[in-house]
């Protein structure tokens, strides 16, 4: 529901309807107005030129075109008892869209993105590309309110939309540059900073990263430590991580967190009780099941 990197944009109101109206699971979606969008950047462009700077990409993705798309959602999913998940919220206006009760008794739910929690626009001026993502990275009152937000059932998941384009392509002029961020390799201890700071107790974190997405998609014997289920579990130990001193496991060779150094660090990574990854190294023989989704 709105244009972000390619052409997967979905806006016509006749669509919508029937996509609502007659999705037969659930419905996620990208909010996000794009007439909006276009108006800001046009306006920004008269104002201070073609070349437009990155840390301008929050004015132009702003938190009206975000709470225009997401509060359409919301409304047509309450008309229709469409069973709607919005993805990757990044403003403190949206959370009153949503309603603060467990997930079992909702039918309207909500994702926020790790990048979303940990950065802010004052990280524009040293990162610019780096952190270009959709929807944008907002204020620091926006991320307080989405960490608030996961203290309670109003923000159900945390999800890391990685998204691994190139140096090259990041290095492009701002309006050339794709959105997104390689975020999978140093999403856990990223986010055991805020488990670090007292941000988030352990359990919310465990329970948004890994709980409540098993019981919102419906998959089962996964996402819980219980007798039966499938051994997917992460062994961190507190020690310094030094992401510079690390090799960068994706391909696009890259990482926002370069600078950082975090205090805790993935020993052992086991899937579907298989030993992925340990002593720093991948095991190339671990190999993943294809999930099942019951909804």
């Amino acid at each position: 529901m709105g244009a972000s990197t390619g052409n997967l944009l979905v806006d016509n109101p006749q669509i919508l309807e029937r996509l609502f109206a007659e999705v037969p699971t659930i419905l996620l979606a990208h909010c996000e107005h794009t007439p909006s969008i276009e108006a800001n950047a046009a306006r920004l462009r008269e104002r201070l030129g073609e070349q437009l700077p990155a840390n301008i990409h929050a004015l132009i993705r702003d938190a009206d075109a975000c709470y225009r798309s997401s509060s359409l959602a919301v409304e047509l999913a309450r008309r229709h008892g469409t069973r709607l998940h919005v993805l990757h919220l990044t403003t403190a206006r949206e959370l009153a869209l949503f309603e603060d009760k467990p997930l079992a008794q909702k039918h309207i739910t909500a994702e926020v993105c790790l990048h979303h929690l940990l950065f802010d626009d004052r990280d524009y001026p040293a990162l610019g590309n780096l952190i270009k993502c959709n929807s944008a990275i907002k204020t620091p009152a926006d991320r307080d309110a989405l960490r608030a937000a996961l203290l309670i059932n109003r923000l159900d998941v945390i999800g890391s939309d990685h998204a691994p384009h190139t140096w090259a392509e990041k290095q492009r002029p701002y309006a050339e540059a794709p959105a997104g961020l390689p975020l999978v390799q140093h999403a856990l201890p990223a986010l055991l900073e805020l488990v670090a700071d007292g941000v988030l107790p352990i359990t919310t974190l465990v329970a948004k990263t890994s709980h409540r997405v098993a019981d919102l998609f419906a998959i089962p014997d996964r996402g819980y430590l219980r007798e039966g289920y499938w051994a997917d579990l992460v062994l961190v130990e507190p020690a310094a991580l030094e992401v510079s001193r690390q090799p960068i496991l994706s391909q696009c060779g890259w990482t926002p967190f370069a600078d950082k150094t975090f205090r805790y660090r993935v020993n052992t990574t086991l899937v579907s009780g298989q030993i992925a990854w340990r002593e720093q190294r991948i095991n190339d023989g671990c190999q993943g099941l294809a999930l099942r989704f019951m909804r």
